[in-house]
């Protein structure tokens, strides 16, 4: 009887796996019975099917959410290699779906698009984009130490080389963004959406300008204010809690404005908005650098996905055309475009391993739900890069005076030996 059903079991998944062309993988149900895609192959990963239930979830109608709930509930686990796992995740969601199982994704789509309305209101609405701000970044600040690193830098950082440390490469970034708007002493510089401050800081440090942050985030708020109450540069660094669509009074106050990490929750809707917000903040003559992640016009849109219900709420990325047509539409030109995409693989690496290090310290100030959460989130993130459905932008742009954008003709400076490695500040 238990020599037939492994040999159901085992047809049940050479028939599922028929076409699978990824790496060598293996899948262990809950009873210890093994089957390897493969067979004389070492396999990068082991799938653990912990119960029935996850065994359904993966083989009868997956998709993002059914394979990302049964992970954080760990009903499903991963030993090996967990950037592997996307190759068969990937692989299962893109079989075709019965018509049953699309019915049921639909209604759960309804259903969670329902909820979000009646306790928010419309998408993108000034209420329901704090409310989806603040289930994202409203963690402790003690969450995100441990495998941000020292800078608290939660974006892309810029990799010199391969071997550089992630604390390195996030201070080469926030260098980066201040080189390229070229920041100057007493200039007005405005970060939108400035986290938990960490260019602020530097812009103020090491460039001498008048930093002020805005976020939605009441946790980023309070410990960006502790980071420059504890600096010594209060008097030119400030931060606050705001909406950039509640800067009216603010027209035209800035030099050098960046956004970096925010553009991602704006959506299509607002694109048109934001762009001709930043460029009414902006002086004439100042430049604007956007650094944020769109998806590629040939990746698919994935509706609710496993994202959007449990990390992002609402946030849909645009692609580079339709950002630069609707920053040109508001009046900015553009000036420079630079593709970070492997940066971000190998940020999102680095992160992913500082996640699993630090798990038993990271559990002590949240669920292990939320961990399991945000290491999904992360190792699928870096698959997107990886394959390209997604890459991440930094646009510059200018407002030009009758023509002028106040930029060199050349661009040497922004890659020349940085004012943090000669060691000066202001």
């Amino acid at each position: 009887m238990f020599d037939s059903r492994k040999l159901r079991e085992r047809k049940l998944f050479d028939d599922l796996f028929r076409d699978y062309e990824g790496p060598t993988f293996a899948i262990r149900l809950w009873n210890g019975w093994t089957w390897t895609s493969l067979s004389g192959e070492r396999p990068t990963i082991t799938v653990v099917i912990e119960t029935p239930k996850a065994l359904q979830a993966l083989t009868m109608e997956p998709n993002e959410l059914t394979l990302g709930q049964a992970f954080i509930r760990r009903e499903i686990d991963v030993e090996g290699d967990v950037f592997s796992v996307f190759s068969v995740a990937e692989y299962l969601i893109s079989r075709p779906h019965s018509l049953a199982g699309r019915v049921v994704d639909f209604l759960l789509r309804m259903g969670a698009r329902s909820d979000r309305w009646f306790h928010h209101g419309a998408r993108h609405s000034k209420e329901r984009d704090r409310a989806s701000i603040g289930y994202h970044y409203d963690q402790p600040a003690e969450f995100f130490r441990p495998w941000l690193g020292q800078t608290l830098a939660y974006s892309c950082a810029y990799f010199r080389s391969r071997a550089d440390s992630l604390d390195l490469a996030q201070e080469q970034k926030l260098d980066l963004i201040c080189r390229k708007l070229r920041l100057q002493p007493l200039e007005r510089f405005l970060d939108i959406g400035c986290g938990w401050g960490s260019l602020i800081l530097h812009a103020a440090e090491k460039y001498g300008v008048r930093s002020h942050g805005i976020t939605l985030s009441q946790t980023q708020a309070q410990a960006a204010q502790c980071r420059i109450d504890s600096s010594g540069i209060k008097r030119r660094c400030t931060v606050e809690l705001r909406d950039y669509r509640d800067c009216e009074k603010l027209s035209g106050s800035f030099d050098k404005i960046a956004s970096v990490g925010m553009f991602e929750h704006v959506g299509l809707k607002n694109l048109s908005q934001y762009f001709k917000t930043v460029h009414r903040l902006l002086s004439p003559g100042g430049s604007f650098l956007n650094h944020g992640i769109a998806r590629s016009p040939l990746s698919a849109v994935r509706q609710d996905s496993f994202i959007d219900r449990y990390v992002f709420p609402d946030g849909r990325l645009v692609t580079l055309s339709q950002a630069t047509s609707a920053a040109e539409s508001a009046g900015f030109e553009v000036r420079d475009v630079e593709n970070l995409r492997e940066h971000y693989e190998l940020t999102l690496r680095k992160w992913v391993c500082s996640l699993r290090q630090n798990k038993d310290a990271l559990l002590s100030y949240v669920s292990e739900e939320t961990y399991r959460i945000w290491l999904l989130y992360m190792a699928g993130s870096e698959a997107a890069f990886r394959r390209g459905d997604i890459a991440v932008y930094q646009v510059l742009l200018s407002r030009p005076e009758q023509g002028n954008c106040r930029f060199p003709l050349v661009r040497e400076d922004w890659y020349s030996a940085s004012k943090t490695e000669k060691g000066v500040g202001v």
